[in-house]
């Protein structure tokens, strides 16, 4: 079909959360937005934000854990869309419990969403951006893609082996001098509503580990690294902190989160036993973005502002090392 100059992009995991503030930040900017994951009441929501934002929706229920239905989406967004510009791959389920208490059958369904659901993406996406030589994958990553924490190990599990995976295929794309990018976005603990849909088996309400960013911090991160060369990109400075502190602590990482791990991941309130899981089926109604933290959630992260401006922030730097110079030459 014939393009208008919109840019086209697939986020999955739209329905709700981080995918869904990130396609009403592709929205802002007029792209068409094609939206995947398994709610259509959530999807239903997620195409009046886009259609809100200025953008052009298109909702496709797909289970991302089964690769002929990611196939046959991207398909579909290419005939009614256009050519697939960007692919975000956000998607992702997990379960709240420690791992001897996580069955097979469990552990297994939390990896094919989040990390093979990935893996099925980015497949999809490259066979019609590599004939193009053109076109981003986007992964949504996590701090926990480099340093794990007690209580979530199908997800911690998922994020490291979507970081090797795609470091892997970074190489690949390297050789073969191809145009096509691939990034990732480690992000910090945000306010989405996973901590009410996710399958847990703890004794209280889970909640994410402080502190605490709004969804739209993550998309704004999300869009920025679309459209940059960027390898990866940290968002949040818990974030950066928990990774490169890792790198050089990990040990102390071990003793302090099997310290602290398992009370900060909880809130002080029981939870329900029988609060509805999207492990295996959507849980009906539209979560939104948004989850029950808004209160301790931060709008803004000026570490991200900064790695995102780090070119201005250098040239500001050496013009303020040269003016100091200048005038201490003139004394």
């Amino acid at each position: 079909m014939e393009r208008d100059g919109s840019e086209v992009v697939v986020v999955t995991g739209a329905s709700a959360g981080i995918g869904r503030a990130v396609a009403r930040e592709f929205a802002r900017h007029g792209a068409k937005v094609g939206l995947l994951a398994r709610g259509t009441d959530g999807l239903e929501g997620a195409v009046r934000d886009v259609e809100a934002a200025g953008g052009e929706a298109l909702a496709i229920p797909t289970d991302v854990a089964d690769y002929e239905q990611v196939e046959e989406a991207a398909s579909r967004v290419e005939r009614e869309l256009g050519p697939i510009d960007v692919w975000v791959n956000d998607a992702m389920t997990t379960v709240f419990a420690p791992f001897k208490e996580i069955t097979p059958r469990e552990f297994r369904r939390a990896t094919e969403v989040t990390y093979l659901g990935a893996v099925y993406g980015t497949k999809v996406a490259l066979e019609r951006m590599l004939p193009r030589d053109r076109g981003t994958i986007v992964q949504v990553g996590s701090a926990m893609a480099y340093r794990s924490i007690p209580l979530q190990a199908p997800y911690c599990g998922a994020k490291h082996a979507m970081k090797g995976f795609t470091d892997s295929l970074r190489v690949e794309l390297k050789h073969d001098g191809s145009n096509v990018h691939v990034t990732m976005v480690q992000l910090p603990g945000l306010n989405t509503p996973q901590f009410d849909h996710c399958e847990s088996k703890m004794p209280n309400k889970p909640q994410p580990v402080p502190p605490i960013y709004q969804p739209e911090v993550a998309a704004r991160g999300v869009y920025w690294a679309a459209h940059h060369r960027r390898r990866e990109l940290y968002v949040g400075i818990s974030a950066v902190l928990t990774i490169e502190g890792n790198k050089f602590l990990p040990g102390f990482g071990d003793w302090y989160l099997a310290r602290t791990g398992y009370d900060s991941q909880q809130t002080d309130e029981p939870a329900d036993p029988d609060r509805p899981s999207n492990l295996f089926e959507p849980v009906p109604g539209d979560a939104g973005a948004h989850g029950r933290f808004d209160g301790m959630a931060h709008g803004r992260s000026p570490q991200l502002w900064a790695t995102t401006h780090r070119g201005a922030l250098l040239a500001a730097g050496v013009a303020g090392l040269a003016g100091l110079y200048a005038l201490l030459r003139s004394r």
